[in-house]
């Protein structure tokens, strides 16, 4: 009986091993991508050398600040330029800030029941500029407005996202808010830089520090400035987040120097006169919306009528979530960011709502026992703080991207 032959799985009919031609492929595969990556990467480099050693001041002057914005590519400027050079770059594209803190008085709602005012509205409009696309979210109701938070803040839970906030507490609309650690652009949003009040509550922050306060008051009027959080809660703030710059107060622009910025994405809060609300949220780093300035951000909440505006966080966290759907492009490669707050806006009917995890409502004092412990927490923290060297002085001012 003859004997049979099987050839193996890996021989065709040809009998040339397929496995050999699979990984001369895959080799040339990998080889192509590498050159790729590599010709990607001399390409960038030479753009960026041109763009810092060239002979357009303005264009190395936008790269730089827009760079120096971001958490994860802010070391690139320090490759082609002195630390020197930078500083002057910086401190030529700043906005100046004062010590001026917002006059409530300069916002005076109209009656409830006034001819034409419709509390309950809330307005959404296209923002177009020269560098830039995004949103603008009119409310005409301020005590609709909240700060938005986790359970509890960790660096291991991590914080949540807005439209993740928006959603357990059952409001319209949400924007995020305040800073974050966010070293490398790969933090986890659970822990908030700065001062964070919500809905009387103090939860992040020390009574005796000092921080930039971007929040409302229980007269739902918005107050920007520099205060200690003790000061804040003694005037009366209900929500409050840290950022910064100020853009305009008691109806002034702050100063401008340079364009104040790079282009980035960007989120921002304002009020009319009337009360009203202005939300805005700005697309950057994509083909449609490169980003804005905050002199645009200036410009544009003037055009909307603001006595009062700040900037809140941008970068990659810059979000508009209206009716549990996100309505503007996230820069993030990877979808939207988990924060540690938020500006949340309730639903019509629901403006006395607390927070789901809020202590306290909205017109609440903080209990006495509450202070007592928190000024001892923060002594203690300012003594460790002393013989460490440290400072919690805040650091708000640096962007989480």
């Amino acid at each position: 009986m003859p004997t049979l032959h099987h050839q193996p799985l890996y021989y065709h009919k040809k009998g040339y091993p397929l496995l050999r031609g699979i990984g001369r492929t895959a080799g040339r595969t990998v080889q192509v991508i590498l050159l790729t990556l590599v010709a990607v990467l001399l390409l960038l480099t030479g753009a960026i050398t041109i763009v810092c050693l060239g002979p357009s001041t303005a264009a190395r002057d936008l790269f730089v600040v827009s760079a120096l914005e971001t958490s994860a590519a802010k070391f690139i400027p320090g490759l082609f330029l002195s630390q020197q050079t930078i500083s002057g770059i910086l401190d030529g594209n700043a906005v100046l800030q004062s010590d001026t803190v917002t006059d409530s008085t300069m916002v005076q709602p109209p009656p409830v029941d006034a001819p034409g005012f419709d509390l309950n509205a809330v307005t959404l409009e296209e923002v177009v500029g020269a560098t830039y696309k995004g949103k603008m979210m009119i409310i005409n109701d301020p005590s609709r407005l909240y700060v938005g938070t986790p359970a509890a803040f960790s660096k291991t839970a991590g914080g949540l996202r807005v439209e993740e906030m928006v959603k357990r507490d059952n409001a319209l609309a949400g924007v995020n808010g305040g800073g974050f650690m966010d070293e490398g652009g790969v933090g986890t949003g659970g822990e908030p830089l700065g001062i964070v009040i919500s809905d009387g509550v103090l939860k992040a922050g020390y009574l005796d520090g000092s921080y930039v306060v971007i929040g409302f008051d229980r007269q739902n009027k918005l107050v920007v400035g520099k205060m200690t959080a003790k000061q804040a809660l003694d005037r009366g703030i209900r929500d409050a987040v840290s950022f910064s710059p100020g853009l305009i107060v008691n109806g002034e622009p702050m100063e401008v120097a340079g364009a104040g910025s790079g282009l980035n994405p960007r989120t921002a809060i304002g009020q009319r006169k009337d009360g009203s609300v202005l939300l805005l949220v700005i697309d950057g780093r994509q083909p449609h919306s490169l980003g804005a300035s905050y002199a645009d951000l200036i410009d544009v909440m003037q055009q909307y009528g603001a006595v009062n505006a700040a900037n809140l966080d941008g970068g990659s966290s810059s979000l508009l979530v209206y009716e549990n759907e996100i309505i503007t492009r996230c820069a993030s490669l990877y979808g939207s960011r988990k924060l540690p707050t938020s500006i949340l806006v309730r639903r019509p009917g629901d403006a006395t709502t607390p927070n789901a995890f809020a202590n306290t409502v909205v017109s609440a004092p903080l209990p006495p026992a509450y202070i007592a412990a928190a000024s001892e927490s923060a002594a203690a923290a300012a003594a460790a703080a002393a013989s460490s060297g440290s400072s919690t002085a805040d650091s708000q001012e640096v962007p989480s991207s």
